[in-house]
């Protein structure tokens, strides 16, 4: 029941505000795990250099758990612990499971914010175009929003190498709920409280 320009407003508004904040969660997540990363190398190199035995026999049990064993595991120990930087490398990874080169924060922001504005932009085109016809243009952008969904999900799969159109589906069905969750409590309220 809103004008386009209302509507315009508010999914602007709205799709800045929601994309700023994706943009900064995931810089805060990305530097938090750089962090992680580096607390753990300072933890390991202290117990590298404090305990270095104690160390040393967690690199044989890392890699006898592996299958090493004899002559061919002595020699893995003594490669990785003649060099300070793999032995820690080797414990943050093997001991600890992290991985030593994350992305990077603020390039991980602008991809997330960029590509948030970007997909969210499509359920405001039909009312930013005049050639659609005012009594189509909500359905219009149901379309674009469910088109939307799918298209990420199908992008998801071919990153994750996962089955396109069932990880498309899912986003959509996901997507697709919660916008229809909004929709009907937006519904809800309108009808309880009497708005036009």
């Amino acid at each position: 029941g809103f004008s386009s320009v209302v509507i315009i407003v508010l999914g602007v508004a709205n799709l800045l505000a929601d994309g700023f904040s994706m943009a900064v969660s995931n810089y805060q997540s990305t530097k938090s795990q750089r962090q992680e990363v580096e607390q753990a190398r300072r933890s390991e190199e202290r117990q590298v250099e404090d305990i270095p035995e104690g160390e040393r026999e967690e690199v044989r049990q890392i890699f006898a758990a592996k299958g090493f064993s004899g002559e061919t595991l002595d020699k893995i120990v003594e490669t990785i612990t003649n060099d300070e930087r793999l032995w820690v490398n080797t414990m943050l990874t093997e001991e600890l499971g992290l991985e030593l080169e994350g992305p990077d924060p603020l390039r991980a922001a602008l991809a997330t914010g960029t590509a948030f504005l970007m997909v969210g932009l499509l359920p405001l085109i039909p009312f930013l175009i005049p050639i659609f016809p005012v009594d189509t243009r909500f359905m219009a952008s149901a379309v674009a929003a469910g088109f939307a969904f799918f298209a990420v999900g199908a992008a998801k799969g071919i990153v994750l190498n996962r089955p396109v159109v069932r990880s498309g589906v899912e986003t959509f069905l996901t997507g697709g709920g919660a916008a229809l969750l909004a929709f009907l409590v937006g519904s809800w309220l309108q009808a309880a409280f009497g708005f036009a």
